[in-house]
C-alpha cells in the first residue's frame, strides 16, 4: 500500500490538550474541506516528493520520492522513535481520514512501540469508524459554517459518538469572523454528546484574510462554553511562538 506523504518529521505538539509534548508527524495530502484559515498546502498530486527529516529534530530533510509505502514511513517513524523518546506519532494533514486503510496499516507496525494520534476535522465518521481501534487519542476540530461554506454538525455528532470509547478532546478555532449563534450551537452540539471531554478554544493564527479575534471575544466565548463543558481551556498554536514546524 502506498501514499503520498507531504513531510515526516520530530516536533512539539503546538496545539490542544499536548501542547507541549514531542510528536513524530506524518503529513498526508489531501482534505475534503476548504478552511479560510489554513496554513498547509495539502492539494493532492502536487507533491512529487516527501520532505523526510534525516534526524529527530535536526531540521535537515532529505527528498524521498512519492508515493511511500507503509513499510518505508514505519521505517522512518521507528528511527525516528530510537533516536528521541516521543509522546505519539501524529498522523495529519490535509485531512488524514481520506487515507484510513493506510492509516490502519501503519498503526499495525508501530503500536507497540507508541501511541497514536489522530489530528481531524471531524467530519469523516465512516472513515473513523473503521480505524478506531487503531487511534488512542483524537484531537477532533469543530468546524463551523462560516468558516467552511458547509454545515457538518450532523457528521461531528456522529463523530463525536463513535470517537467518545477512545481519548478525545475537541478544538474550536475562534476568529474574529466566528459567528455567535454558530458557536453556541457548536458548544451545545459537543455538550449533548461528550460534555466531559476537554474543549480548547484556539484563537485563529490570523491567515487567508482571517484576523485574530479580541481578546474580550475569547474571554465571552470561554465564558458562555464553560456554562455547558466541564473543561474548556483558551490554547493558541503556541509552535507559531516559537518558531517550531
Amino acid at each position: 500500500m502506498e501514499r503520498n506523504i507531504i513531510e515526516i518529521f520530530s516536533s512539539i505538539q503546538g496545539e490542544g490538550k499536548y501542547a507541549g509534548c514531542r510528536q513524530v508527524f506524518v503529513r498526508f495530502e489531501g482534505c475534503n474541506l476548504n478552511c479560510r484559515y489554513c496554513d498547509t498546502e495539502n492539494q493532492p498530486g502536487t507533491h512529487g516528493s516527501c520532505q523526510v527529516e534525516a534526524g529527530a529534530g535536526s531540521r535537515r530533510f532529505e527528498a524521498w520520492d512519492n508515493p511511500l509505502s507503509s513499510d518505508q514511513v514505519s521505517r522512518i517513524i521507528e528511527r525516528m522513535l530510537l533516536e528521541v523518546p516521543h509522546q505519539a506519532v501524529s498522523f495529519t494533514g490535509g485531512e488524514p481520514l481520506l487515507h484510513a486503510a493506510f492509516i490502519h496499516d501503519l498503526a499495525q507496525r508501530i503500536r507497540k512501540q507508541t501511541k497514536v494520534f489522530l489530528e481531524t476535522n471531524g467530519s469523516l465518521p465512516e472513515a473513523l469508524e473503521r480505524i478506531l481501534e487503531d487511534v488512542d487519542i483524537i484531537s477532533m476540530d469543530i468546524k463551523m459554517p462560516g468558516i467552511t461554506g458547509k454545515d457538518l454538525w450532523e457528521q461531528h455528532r456522529s463523530f463525536m459518538d463513535i470517537g467518545k470509547e477512545k481519548e478525545l478532546y475537541v478544538k474550536m478555532v475562534i476568529s474574529d469572523e466566528t459567528q455567535e449563534d454558530e458557536f453556541h450551537h457548536a458548544v451545545k452540539l459537543m455538550a449533548g454528546v461528550v460534555p466531559q471531554a476537554m474543549c480548547i478554544l484556539q484563537p485563529v493564527t490570523p491567515c487567508g484574510g482571517c484576523k485574530a479575534a479580541p481578546p474580550q471575544k475569547v474571554l465571552q466565548y470561554q465564558a458562555y462554553a464553560l456554562r455547558y463543558l466541564s473543561d474548556v481551556r483558551v490554547i493558541p498554536q503556541t509552535h507559531k511562538m516559537i518558531g517550531q514546524m
